[in-house]
């Protein structure tokens, strides 16, 4: 959880230092990734323990940890209101937005195809299972009527 905020910190601190060298938002668009995946990377983090029955977690430091990247967001928005074209903050959430949606699609398709392919596995194990013991009881009835 720490590593996930402090990378988020980092990428922070470099957009703030280039905007407030001059520079434009468009030219830290990497570094508003790695917030973003670090933000999220965080949110699912605590999520994913917060449901686990084994969570004995500090509430309030992962409280925290939402906190300060929730400042941290506050703050590029008030960066690309105040730097970037107008309306940019609202096209950035509906592009963060429509993004989730994908991604959420995609890992929900990969699933899917692993679903899938363990069906198909276990189909065809079990016909390969299933021609090998007709075959043995063919050999058996065979050998024992001395066919064979």
């Amino acid at each position: 959880m720490l590593a996930e905020l402090a990378a988020a910190n980092a990428a922070f601190q470099v957009i703030k230092q280039a905007v407030s060298n001059g520079r434009d938002i468009a030219s830290v668009g990497s570094q508003i990734a790695q917030f973003v995946d670090g933000k999220e990377t965080l949110q699912k983090k605590v999520s994913n323990k917060k449901n686990s029955p084994f969570y004995k977690g500090n509430d309030f430091e992962e409280f925290m940890a939402l906190e300060v990247i929730k400042e941290k967001e506050e703050e590029l928005r008030q960066i690309m209101l105040y730097v970037g074209r107008p309306g940019l903050w609202n096209d950035w959430q509906k592009f963060q937005a429509e993004a989730r949606k994908a991604r959420i699609e995609a890992q929900e398709e990969a699933q899917r195809k692993r679903q899938q392919l363990l069906e198909t596995i276990v189909l065809s194990a079990a016909i390969i299972a299933g021609i090998g013991f007709l075959g043995i009881v063919i050999y058996v009835g065979l050998k024992a009527r001395g066919m064979l």
